[in-house]
């Protein structure tokens, strides 16, 4: 009974101290033994792993690709566009020692604070050797790569791989923005006029050309009615006189009437003329005479 007694506690401590010295790698991380500070074992493969109780821990990484947003940082390309660029990089530990040899205690924190000013030197100095309108064109892939290029050989000394580094945003500054709506507000009103005034210009010309038309169209009916009223006179002229050549004393009769009645006309028409006048020749005629007895 005492000797159970005094083996229960020392299976249980047994138990304790095999269960600390077994530890599970996951897939999707990596692992670090270490001794006093110092690293003596590697852990990269998932499964079980053991290490020392007590004297030895374990610290682990992620193992998967990592995001890291840059804050907005304003640059100033070669033709003196100021811009704000906003991007982000896409990195791993590759290098799972060297990085705790380079961030220490510090962890994935300080590994990301010592890559934002990698990035942030490298975006300055790519996007500072062009113009803004290749920043801002689709020359800016091109870039992208370059600033990766150039931001990886510097991780590496952190055991870190950049995979990928985008630009999110690209903007003017924000005291610059009235000024360049300004700008652009007053070329598309410059626009607008020029417009106006070439449609203006074109109105007038088509208004000329309308009116040269009714010009012409006008006189040109003009010119053909006084040809066909001519012509009509003419007609009646040769009508006439083919009716008046038939029957002389006719004609003659007939020129006395009209005279008579244009010269008599109204209530108020006074003629003084002599009894013996050529106009009174046809009511002194017997002719003239029978036709007054007749009426």
């Amino acid at each position: 009974m005492k000797r159970t007694t005094y083996l229960l506690p020392i299976v249980v401590v047994a138990i304790a101290v095999a269960l600390s010295s077994v530890f599970i790698v996951d897939e999707r991380e990596k692992a670090l033994v270490l001794q006093f500070g110092q690293i003596v074992n590697v852990k990269e493969e998932p499964g079980l792993a053991f290490k020392v109780p007590l004297i030895q821990e374990v610290v682990r990484y992620d193992d998967r690709i990592l995001s890291r947003d840059i804050d907005p940082l304003e640059i100033t390309p070669l033709d003196d566009r100021r811009l704000v660029v906003d991007a982000f990089a896409r990195y791993r530990i590759s290098d799972v020692e060297r990085f705790r040899q380079a961030v220490g205690t510090g962890g994935i924190a300080t590994a990301e604070n010592r890559l934002d000013s990698i990035l942030r030197a490298e975006t300055r100095e790519v996007l500072g050797s062009v113009s803004s309108n290749d920043i801002l064109s689709s020359d800016r892939a091109a870039l992208m790569l370059r600033i990766r290029n150039a931001a990886i050989a510097e991780a590496l000394a952190l055991g870190i791989e950049v995979i990928d580094v985008r630009l999110k945003r690209t903007d003017l500054p924000t005291e610059n923005l009235d000024a360049t709506f300004q700008r652009m507000r007053a070329e598309r009103e410059r626009e607008a006029t020029d417009e106006r005034a070439r449609g203006n210009e074109a109105a007038q010309r088509v208004r000329a050309q309308a009116d040269r038309t009714v010009v012409e169209l006008v006189s040109d009916a003009e010119r053909q009615a006084e040809i066909i009223r001519g012509e009509a006179d003419a007609r009646r002229n040769a009508i006439f006189a083919d009716a008046f050549g038939a029957d002389p004393e006719f004609f003659e009769f007939y020129r006395s009437l009209t005279a008579y009645e244009r010269a008599l006309q109204g209530s108020n028409s006074t003629m003084v003329m002599s009894p013996d006048s050529e106009f009174f020749n046809y009511l002194r005629s017997d002719q003239g005479a029978r036709s007054v007895e007749g009426e």
